[in-house]
C-alpha cells in the first residue's frame, strides 16, 4: 500500500511536538538532574526496544561511538536544562552543525566549503549574543553561565552524533541510527545511574513525568520518526523538525512563565536560520536525504 502523504507529514509534525516539550517537562520534575538523566534514558531504551523493531537490529561494535556520543548529548542536555533557560539549552546545542563542518574534512573526508565559512560566521555571531551582557537567574534556570556551557559542550557532543550517523550511514553496514539511539539511552541511563542514586523525596507527579519523558518524548517521538522520515525528501524532513527548537521556549515559557532575553532569542533565531539556509544549501548540492536528528 502506498503510503500517504498528508500522513507522513503530519506523523513528522507530531514528533517535532513532541521532542520540543523536553525542555518544559524537564524543568516539572524535583527530582535532580542525575535523576531525571537516568531514569528519563532507562525508560527510553524500555520503550524503543518494545515499540520499534528497527531498534532491535543491526547492532554492532561501529555503532557504539554514535551510541557514546548521543548519551553524552542526552546526559548534558539534561544538565544544561536544569541550570539555564529552555530557549539557551536548545539553541545552543543547535550549534552542532558548525562543530559537524568542522569534524568532517577530518572524520568523513568532506571538505569545508567557501559557503560553509558564511554559515560559520552567522552561527559564530548568535554564539556571541548569547554572551554578551549578563543572564538573571530564574526559579526554572538557577545558573545560566555554567548551563549556557553545558549546552555549548553539548552542542559538541550532538556534532560527534551526526558525524556517527554520517559515517553509519557510509560504512556501517547493518548498522542502524536507530539501534545506535537505543544503545544511546541504555550508556545514558547506565552512566548517571550512580549520581542519581540514592533517591530521596520525589512525588507522583515526578513519576508521571518521567513516563511521558520516557514513553512519549522520545519512545513516541520516535516511532512516529522512523515511519515517516523515509518517505519524505531529506529537505523537507529537516524544515518540518525545526519546530522543536521553535516550540521548545514556548512551552517553557507556558508552563513556567520563564521568559529568556531579548539577546539570546536573537542569537537563538540566528542560529536556527542560518542553520535551515546553510542546510537548504547543501542538500540541493549534494541531493541526499537528510540525517533524522535525535531526540532530546
Amino acid at each position: 500500500m502506498e503510503s500517504s502523504p498528508v500522513r507522513n507529514r503530519l506523523l513528522l509534525l507530531t514528533a517535532a511536538v513532541l521532542f520540543s516539550t523536553g525542555g518544559a517537562a524537564l524543568k516539572a520534575v524535583t527530582l535532580n538532574a542525575w535523576q531525571i538523566a537516568s531514569f528519563r534514558s532507562g525508560i527510553a531504551a524500555v520503550v524503543l526496544i518494545a515499540v520499534i523493531p528497527e531498534a532491535r537490529r543491526g547492532w554492532s561494535w561501529r555503532m557504539v561511538f554514535v551510541a557514546a556520543a548521543y548519551a553524552a548529548t542526552l546526559l548534558t542536555f539534561v544538565l544544561a536544562n536544569r541550570l539555564t533557560t529552555a530557549a539557551n539549552a536548545i539553541f545552543l546545542q543547535s550549534t552542532a552543525p558548525l562543530y559537524l563542518l568542522l569534524l568532517s574534512p577530518l572524520l568523513l573526508h568532506e571538505p569545508i566549503r567557501r559557503a560553509d565559512v558564511v554559515y560559520m560566521i552567522a552561527v559564530l555571531g548568535g554564539i556571541s549574543l548569547f554572551m554578551m551582557g549578563t543572564q538573571p537567574a530564574l526559579a526554572t534556570a538557577p545558573n545560566p553561565q555554567r548551563g549556557n556551557a553545558i549546552a555549548l559542550s553539548s552542542g559538541v557532543t550532538y556534532a560527534f552524533m551526526l558525524a556517527g550517523l554520517r559515517w553509519l550511514e557510509k560504512y556501517g553496514k547493518s548498522a542502524t541510527g536507530l539501534a545506535a539511539a537505543t544503545l544511546g539511552n541504555i550508556l545514558a541511563f547506565v552512566c548517571a545511574l550512580p549520581m542519581a542514586l540514592p533517591v530521596h523525596g520525589g512525588s507522583a507527579m515526578d513519576v508521571v513525568v518521567l513516563l511521558y519523558l520516557g514513553i512519549f518524548q522520545i519512545g513516541l517521538a520516535y516511532f512516529c520518526l522512523t515511519r515517516a522520515i523515509r518517505h519524505i525528501p531529506g529537505l523537507e524532513a529537516t524544515t518540518l523538525l525545526m519546530i522543536e527548537p521553535a516550540l521548545n521556549p514556548v512551552w517553557s515559557w507556558l508552563v513556567h512563565g520563564e521568559r529568556p532575553g531579548a539577546l539570546p532569542i536573537t542569537g537563538g533565531a540566528v542560529i536556527i536560520v542560518a542553520s535551515l539556509l546553510n542546510t537548504w544549501r547543501r542538500a540541493r548540492q549534494e541531493g541526499r536525504r537528510g540525517i533524522p536528528p535525535p531526540a532530546q
